[in-house]
């Protein structure tokens, strides 16, 4: 069978994807699960992390949010029989590409799919729900009453921390980037208290959210990105995002701020504010559940509320339009160079 996977060369700013034989072990291993898969999820693959965890390897399997049908179970496997379905998102050590037809898998790192949840829906948005679980219930700590700010609500993962929120009772804010995503946060039920556009420059965000908490400030930012720099407003990917500064600023005492931003440098003047306002500072990478399995059985029950919440409405994503298998290597390079932040394949 053939699998999508990353042939990566000297510099990682050009990786090419390659569609490659592979085969399985006819042995399955006694904790293993083999898994026909129906449908899986493309993200951007981070080579930097894979290479600072110690994964080095001249192909790197593409495609890791996966759900399928159980076709076979290990020895010692006790969570699944044969026929069930599943979903779940393969170790950053996997073998394996999400885009075999057939698949082995710890069972650990799976979790059944209610009867209700499509597997498209379920592999298209399991990846942002980790994420937005991660950094609202893992690190923030959110609860009823706190204040949330949400850059870029509209993105997939902000609509996922907004849902996540509203259904525990939080006040969320978020920002728009274009007037459609405006609308459409608008629009949201259950609503929003604000959403403040920050495509045509006419909104200050520090006196806006100043002006709705009252002076006191958001108990917890989660940002989609962030400028170091007042040059990069130059750029144009890079206008759009707050300064870190202005995150600081807006932050009440007391606050969290889970950022997305991996190479974050903070001045003593940051770090002065953030200290007079007991502040804390946060980096959301959802790899380390499954590059650890320290906390396992948290990993776990975060994956089975995630597919119960998708099923029963509570969480809402956007559909993505399933591409074709045929079509995944240039869905995969359009990826990788930014120009599209997901993609899921239909198997």
């Amino acid at each position: 069978m053939k699998g999508l996977y990353c042939r990566v060369g000297v510099s990682d700013t050009e990786p090419k994807f390659v569609i490659q034989e592979t085969t399985l072990s006819e042995v399955l291993d006694s904790h293993s699960v083999r898994v026909q898969v129906k449908a899986c999820g493309l993200s951007p693959l981070d080579v930097k992390l894979l290479r600072d965890v110690g994964i080095s390897t001249d192909l790197i399997p593409v495609g890791r949010e996966v759900a399928g049908v159980v076709q076979q179970v290990g020895a010692k496997v006790s969570f699944f029989q044969p026929d069930e379905e599943v979903v779940g998102i393969l170790p950053l050590d996997s073998p394996c590409s999400g885009l075999c037809d057939v698949i082995d898998i710890d069972e650990h790192y799976l979790v059944q799919k209610p009867e209700k949840l499509s597997s498209v829906c379920a592999a298209g948005a399991l990846r942002d729900g980790v994420c937005a679980y991660t950094a609202l219930h893992t690190h923030a700590r959110v609860a009823a009453g706190h204040t949330l700010l949400v850059m870029d609500g509209a993105s997939s993962f902000g609509l996922m921390c907004i849902q996540l929120a509203c259904y525990h009772g939080v006040k969320v804010l978020t920002t728009s980037h274009t007037p459609q995503k405006h609308t459409f946060l608008e629009q949201l039920r259950p609503s929003v208290a604000k959403v403040i556009p920050v495509y045509d420059g006419s909104s200050d965000l520090l006196s806006v959210l100043m002006e709705e908490t009252g002076g006191l400030g958001v108990d917890i930012v989660v940002d989609s990105g962030v400028r170091l720099k007042e040059e990069e407003e130059s750029l144009e990917e890079m206008k759009l995002l707050p300064h870190k500064h202005d995150i600081i600023s807006v932050l009440g005492v007391g606050g969290h701020w889970v950022t997305s931003h991996k190479n974050l440098q903070l001045d003593p003047p940051d770090c002065r504010l953030l200290f007079l306002k007991s502040a804390s500072v946060t980096f959301l990478n959802p790899e380390v559940w499954t590059a650890s399995t320290a906390q396992q059985g948290r990993y776990l029950h975060i994956l089975k509320d995630i597919v119960e919440k998708m099923s029963t409405g509570v969480l809402r994503p956007q559909p993505e339009e399933p591409v074709p298998l045929y079509e995944a290597t240039v869905a995969m390079e359009t990826i990788q160079r930014h120009h599209k932040p997901k993609a899921v394949v239909q198997l």
